[in-house]
């Protein structure tokens, strides 16, 4: 396993991060343990959950993830042994059953911190990141812009309000995720200007059909080291190509939820099994060409991987065992160029 800085923290995380939003839907927490010490076997010392998980979010299932994480670090007693990322929700007026419809207030970061802790039965959190904007910004994947009210917490507030559980010790780092350019920058000019936290990185969606980032935040990770942690670089794993002409595999998250609509828009579906092809034609699995892609990328600090059963977390590490060569890099760039980032 090779690991990279996260950020500025000084904190050096694996190149690969467990992901762990099924726990508690698709995933059981006897198999979900079984994850997470067969990760460490690996050497990954990187964890990612978030405080609306399990996925898809319900009220029944909400808070489940960190509980299931919680009770294996009690059972294990290996809490220093993990580098620890979970999220605060973003404003969803929708999602009543947390906090009323969350927000990023102080009140509502308050409660967000002190139910995870508590939920994870640890003291500390490595890096807390805001999940989505308090801003009404369309982060998660949209063909064009469309503005919002200035109805939100201001940048300011929000790590003020972080503040207080950095220097507590409650939170050690933080990062956002779902962010624009416009917000990563702002937060950079706070913390800058008023000696407040500095976000160390950003979780955005990132994958052979999803490359929006490259247009403006890969500049700003670069030169700020505000790291990419990628996620979706299967593409919710149609880049697998298990979907492939139709078909609705027992137990896929596809099957059971139908929230796939992201990577399903004009000229999706033909570059996913575009892709699927050239990795057969390059002799390859195609979630070694997936996953190898995103980790070769210079602003990646480390991919998140989620896995429904053992074999396909074993096969998902693998993955990034694999060498890439400038021929495997031409080929994925001619076909990128075809139809550049047709699900954003």
């Amino acid at each position: 396993m090779k690991y990279s800085p996260l950020g500025r923290t000084g904190l050096q995380v694996s190149r690969v991060c467990l992901g762990t939003m099924m726990y508690g839907s698709q995933v059981s927490q006897t198999d979900a343990w079984a994850q997470m010490d067969y990760a460490l076997t690996r050497g990954i010392n990187f964890f990612d959950t978030a405080e609306a998980y399990a996925i898809p979010p319900r009220p029944e299932t909400q808070g489940a993830t960190e509980r299931i994480i919680g009770e294996w670090f009690k059972a294990r007693g290996n809490r220093k042994d993990i580098i620890l990322a979970t999220k605060a929700a973003g404003r969803a007026d929708f999602m009543t059953w947390i906090r009323n419809g969350p927000r990023h207030t102080r009140e509502h970061l308050d409660a967000a911190i002190q139910g995870s802790l508590d939920r994870l039965q640890t003291d500390y959190i490595d890096l807390y990141q805001l999940h989505w904007p308090d801003r009404r910004y369309a982060g998660f994947g949209f063909h064009h812009y469309t503005d919002y009210d200035a109805d939100y917490e201001s940048f300011h507030a929000i790590l003020e309000s972080l503040d207080r559980h950095v220097k507590a010790g409650r939170v050690r780092h933080i990062g956002v995720s779902n962010e624009s350019p416009y917000g990563v920058m702002k937060f950079l000019a706070e913390s800058e200007k008023h000696g407040l936290p500095r976000i160390a990185s950003i979780q955005n969606a990132y994958s052979l059909v999803s490359r929006a980032f490259d247009y403006g935040l890969a500049e700003v990770s670069l030169r700020e080291d505000v790291g990419l942690l990628a996620y979706s670089s299967l593409a919710q794993g149609y880049l697998t190509g298990k979907y492939r002409n139709g078909a609705l595999p027992e137990g896929a998250r596809k099957t059971l939820y139908q929230r796939l609509n992201r990577y399903e828009g004009p000229g999706g579906i033909e570059m996913i099994d575009k892709y699927v092809d050239l990795a057969a034609e390059l002799g390859l699995k195609p979630e070694q060409l997936a996953l190898k892609f995103v980790d070769q990328r210079p602003f990646v600090t480390s991919t998140i991987i989620g896995a429904s059963s053992m074999d396909q977390l074993i096969s998902d590490i693998d993955a990034f065992d694999l060498e890439w060569t400038p021929e495997i890099d031409k080929a994925v760039m001619a076909l990128h160029l075809s139809h550049p980032n047709p699900c954003p």
